[in-house]
Protein backbone atom coordinates (compact mmCIF):
# COMPACT_ATOMS: atom_id res chain seq x y z
CA UNK A 1 0.00 0.00 0.00
CA UNK A 2 2.76 2.48 0.94
CA UNK A 3 4.51 1.73 -2.38
CA UNK A 4 1.52 3.09 -4.31
CA UNK A 5 1.13 6.00 -1.89
CA UNK A 6 4.73 6.99 -2.66
CA UNK A 7 4.27 6.47 -6.39
CA UNK A 8 1.02 8.30 -6.94
CA UNK A 9 0.73 10.79 -4.05
CA UNK A 10 3.98 11.56 -2.23
CA UNK A 11 7.12 10.95 -4.30
CA UNK A 12 5.99 10.30 -7.86
CA UNK A 13 4.40 13.71 -8.54
CA UNK A 14 7.42 15.47 -7.00
CA UNK A 15 9.87 13.55 -9.19
CA UNK A 16 7.83 14.32 -12.29
CA UNK A 17 7.82 17.99 -11.36
CA UNK A 18 11.60 18.17 -10.71
CA UNK A 19 12.81 16.04 -13.61
CA UNK A 20 9.95 16.39 -16.15
CA UNK A 21 10.96 13.01 -17.62
CA UNK A 22 10.55 12.30 -21.33
CA UNK A 23 9.65 8.63 -21.69
CA UNK A 24 10.50 6.63 -24.80
CA UNK A 25 9.76 2.98 -25.56
CA UNK A 26 7.54 2.30 -22.54
CA UNK A 27 5.60 -0.17 -24.68
CA UNK A 28 8.63 -2.49 -24.59
CA UNK A 29 8.08 -3.23 -20.89
CA UNK A 30 5.85 -6.35 -20.67
CA UNK A 31 2.38 -5.63 -19.31
CA UNK A 32 2.45 -8.85 -17.30
CA UNK A 33 4.74 -11.72 -16.37
CA UNK A 34 8.32 -11.78 -15.10
CA UNK A 35 11.01 -9.71 -16.78
CA UNK A 36 14.27 -7.95 -15.95
CA UNK A 37 14.71 -4.24 -16.59
CA UNK A 38 18.47 -3.64 -16.82
CA UNK A 39 19.69 -0.07 -16.86
CA UNK A 40 22.62 2.25 -16.45
CA UNK A 41 23.05 3.86 -13.05
CA UNK A 42 24.00 7.53 -12.96
CA UNK A 43 22.25 9.01 -9.95
CA UNK A 44 20.69 8.24 -6.58
CA UNK A 45 17.40 9.41 -8.09
CA UNK A 46 17.39 6.52 -10.58
CA UNK A 47 16.08 4.20 -7.84
CA UNK A 48 12.86 6.18 -7.62
CA UNK A 49 12.43 7.87 -10.99
CA UNK A 50 12.01 4.69 -13.03
CA UNK A 51 9.40 3.15 -10.66
CA UNK A 52 7.52 6.45 -10.74
CA UNK A 53 6.94 6.27 -14.50
CA UNK A 54 6.36 2.53 -14.93
CA UNK A 55 2.79 1.26 -15.00
CA UNK A 56 3.79 -1.92 -13.14
CA UNK A 57 5.47 -2.30 -9.79
CA UNK A 58 9.21 -2.97 -10.05
CA UNK A 59 11.55 -4.27 -7.36
CA UNK A 60 15.20 -3.26 -7.28
CA UNK A 61 18.15 -4.91 -5.60
CA UNK A 62 19.73 -2.21 -3.43
CA UNK A 63 22.92 -2.14 -1.39
CA UNK A 64 22.47 -3.27 2.21
CA UNK A 65 23.99 -0.04 3.56
CA UNK A 66 20.69 1.73 2.83
CA UNK A 67 19.02 -0.56 5.38
CA UNK A 68 21.59 -0.68 8.18
CA UNK A 69 22.06 2.95 9.22
CA UNK A 70 22.18 3.69 12.97
CA UNK A 71 19.54 5.41 15.05
CA UNK A 72 16.10 6.71 14.17
CA UNK A 73 17.31 8.13 10.86
CA UNK A 74 18.68 4.73 9.86
CA UNK A 75 15.43 2.96 10.73
CA UNK A 76 13.38 5.52 8.82
CA UNK A 77 15.66 5.22 5.79
CA UNK A 78 15.39 1.41 5.85
CA UNK A 79 11.60 1.58 6.15
CA UNK A 80 11.45 4.02 3.24
CA UNK A 81 13.54 1.83 0.95
CA UNK A 82 11.55 -1.29 1.78
CA UNK A 83 8.30 0.57 1.18
CA UNK A 84 9.66 1.79 -2.16
CA UNK A 85 10.17 -1.81 -3.30
CA UNK A 86 13.91 -2.16 -2.64
CA UNK A 87 15.49 -5.41 -1.45
CA UNK A 88 18.73 -5.20 0.56
CA UNK A 89 21.72 -7.12 -0.81
CA UNK A 90 25.03 -7.40 1.00
CA UNK A 91 27.72 -6.65 -1.59
CA UNK A 92 30.64 -7.71 0.60
CA UNK A 93 32.13 -11.19 0.88
CA UNK A 94 32.24 -14.17 -1.43
CA UNK A 95 28.52 -14.94 -1.15
CA UNK A 96 27.38 -11.44 -2.14
CA UNK A 97 26.75 -12.29 -5.78
CA UNK A 98 24.89 -15.49 -4.96
CA UNK A 99 22.71 -13.68 -2.43
CA UNK A 100 21.73 -11.09 -5.05
CA UNK A 101 20.90 -13.83 -7.55
CA UNK A 102 18.73 -15.68 -5.02
CA UNK A 103 16.80 -12.51 -4.19
CA UNK A 104 16.37 -11.64 -7.84
CA UNK A 105 15.14 -15.10 -8.80
CA UNK A 106 12.65 -14.91 -5.93
CA UNK A 107 11.15 -11.73 -7.40
CA UNK A 108 11.00 -13.22 -10.91
CA UNK A 109 9.52 -16.43 -9.54
CA UNK A 110 6.51 -14.42 -8.39
CA UNK A 111 5.94 -13.13 -11.91
CA UNK A 112 7.14 -9.61 -11.13
CA UNK A 113 9.46 -7.04 -12.69
CA UNK A 114 13.02 -6.97 -11.39
CA UNK A 115 15.16 -3.87 -11.77
CA UNK A 116 18.93 -4.27 -11.82
CA UNK A 117 22.00 -2.19 -12.61
CA UNK A 118 24.51 -4.59 -14.21
CA UNK A 119 27.39 -2.19 -13.48
CA UNK A 120 26.90 -2.99 -9.78
CA UNK A 121 27.29 0.59 -8.60
CA UNK A 122 26.67 4.16 -9.71
CA UNK A 123 28.94 5.60 -12.37
CA UNK A 124 31.20 8.19 -10.76
CA UNK A 125 31.91 10.05 -14.00
CA UNK A 126 28.87 9.53 -16.21
CA UNK A 127 30.43 6.81 -18.37
CA UNK A 128 29.05 3.29 -18.85
CA UNK A 129 31.13 0.53 -17.28
CA UNK A 130 31.47 -3.22 -17.79
CA UNK A 131 28.50 -5.26 -16.60
CA UNK A 132 28.64 -8.03 -14.03
CA UNK A 133 27.30 -11.41 -15.12
CA UNK A 134 24.67 -11.80 -12.39
CA UNK A 135 22.04 -10.33 -14.70
CA UNK A 136 22.82 -13.05 -17.26
CA UNK A 137 22.57 -15.81 -14.66
CA UNK A 138 19.12 -14.60 -13.58
CA UNK A 139 17.87 -14.14 -17.14
CA UNK A 140 18.88 -17.67 -18.12
CA UNK A 141 17.79 -19.42 -14.93
CA UNK A 142 14.42 -17.69 -14.79
CA UNK A 143 14.00 -17.82 -18.60
CA UNK A 144 12.82 -14.24 -18.79
CA UNK A 145 13.37 -11.38 -21.26
CA UNK A 146 15.67 -8.47 -20.43
CA UNK A 147 14.48 -4.96 -21.23
CA UNK A 148 17.41 -2.53 -21.62
CA UNK A 149 16.88 0.91 -20.14
CA UNK A 150 18.87 4.13 -20.32
CA UNK A 151 18.63 7.03 -17.88
CA UNK A 152 19.73 10.21 -19.66
CA UNK A 153 20.52 13.43 -17.85
CA UNK A 154 20.19 12.17 -14.28
CA UNK A 155 23.97 12.40 -13.76
CA UNK A 156 23.87 16.11 -14.53
CA UNK A 157 20.73 16.57 -12.44
CA UNK A 158 22.12 14.82 -9.38
CA UNK A 159 25.81 13.83 -9.64
CA UNK A 160 27.45 11.78 -6.87
CA UNK A 161 27.55 13.67 -3.58
CA UNK A 162 24.74 16.09 -4.41
CA UNK A 163 21.79 15.59 -2.05
CA UNK A 164 19.32 18.01 -3.64
CA UNK A 165 19.00 17.59 -7.43
CA UNK A 166 18.98 20.37 -9.97
CA UNK A 167 15.59 21.04 -11.52
CA UNK A 168 16.09 19.96 -15.12
CA UNK A 169 14.47 17.59 -17.63
CA UNK A 170 15.74 14.04 -18.12
CA UNK A 171 14.89 11.19 -20.47
CA UNK A 172 14.23 7.49 -19.86
CA UNK A 173 14.51 5.15 -22.83
CA UNK A 174 13.45 1.50 -22.96
CA UNK A 175 14.64 -0.79 -25.72
CA UNK A 176 13.10 -3.90 -27.23
CA UNK A 177 13.20 -6.96 -24.93
CA UNK A 178 16.23 -9.17 -25.41
CA UNK A 179 15.51 -12.90 -25.75
CA UNK A 180 18.20 -15.28 -24.54
CA UNK A 181 16.23 -18.52 -24.79
CA UNK A 182 18.91 -19.89 -27.13
CA UNK A 183 21.24 -20.06 -24.12
CA UNK A 184 18.88 -21.74 -21.63
CA UNK A 185 20.67 -24.49 -19.72
CA UNK A 186 24.05 -22.85 -20.28
CA UNK A 187 24.01 -20.54 -17.26
CA UNK A 188 27.09 -22.25 -15.80
CA UNK A 189 29.27 -21.52 -18.82
CA UNK A 190 31.40 -18.42 -18.22
CA UNK A 191 31.76 -17.56 -21.91
CA UNK A 192 27.98 -17.60 -22.37
CA UNK A 193 27.38 -15.44 -19.31
CA UNK A 194 29.89 -12.88 -20.52
CA UNK A 195 28.38 -12.87 -24.02
CA UNK A 196 24.85 -12.34 -22.66
CA UNK A 197 25.99 -9.60 -20.28
CA UNK A 198 27.92 -7.80 -23.02
CA UNK A 199 24.87 -7.93 -25.31
CA UNK A 200 22.78 -6.32 -22.56
CA UNK A 201 25.39 -3.61 -21.97
CA UNK A 202 25.65 -2.91 -25.70
CA UNK A 203 21.87 -2.44 -25.85
CA UNK A 204 22.03 0.01 -22.92
CA UNK A 205 24.92 1.81 -24.62
CA UNK A 206 22.96 2.16 -27.87
CA UNK A 207 20.10 3.77 -25.93
CA UNK A 208 22.19 6.05 -23.70
CA UNK A 209 24.95 7.20 -26.05
CA UNK A 210 27.45 7.12 -23.18
CA UNK A 211 31.16 6.52 -23.49
CA UNK A 212 31.89 2.87 -22.67
CA UNK A 213 34.72 1.72 -20.40
CA UNK A 214 35.72 -1.97 -20.49
CA UNK A 215 36.39 -2.04 -16.76
CA UNK A 216 34.25 -2.64 -13.68
CA UNK A 217 33.03 0.62 -12.14
CA UNK A 218 34.09 -0.43 -8.64
CA UNK A 219 37.66 -1.01 -9.85
CA UNK A 220 37.72 2.36 -11.61
CA UNK A 221 36.49 4.08 -8.44
CA UNK A 222 39.15 2.34 -6.36
CA UNK A 223 41.89 3.39 -8.79
CA UNK A 224 40.66 6.98 -8.73
CA UNK A 225 40.58 7.02 -4.93
CA UNK A 226 44.09 5.55 -4.74
CA UNK A 227 45.42 8.11 -7.21
CA UNK A 228 43.80 10.94 -5.26
CA UNK A 229 45.25 9.61 -2.00
CA UNK A 230 48.72 9.41 -3.51
CA UNK A 231 48.40 12.96 -4.81
CA UNK A 232 47.40 14.27 -1.38
CA UNK A 233 50.30 12.47 0.28
CA UNK A 234 52.69 13.93 -2.27
CA UNK A 235 51.28 17.45 -2.10
CA UNK A 236 49.78 17.84 1.38
CA UNK A 237 47.72 20.90 2.10
CA UNK A 238 49.39 23.61 4.12
CA UNK A 239 47.86 24.09 7.59
CA UNK A 240 45.54 27.06 7.96
CA UNK A 241 46.79 29.95 10.03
Amino acid sequence: MFYYLLKYVLLGPLLRLVFRPRIEGLEHVPASGPAIVAGNHLSFSDHFLMPAILKRRITFLAKAEYFTGPGIKGRLTAAFFRSAGQIPVDRSGKEAGQAAIREGLGVLGKGELLGIYPEGTRSHDGRLYKGKVGVAVMALKARVPVVPCAMIGTFEAQPPGKKIPHIRPVAIRFGEPLDFSRYVGMEDEKAVLRAVTDEIMYAILALSGQEYVDQYAADAKAEQAAAQGAKERRFPRAPLG
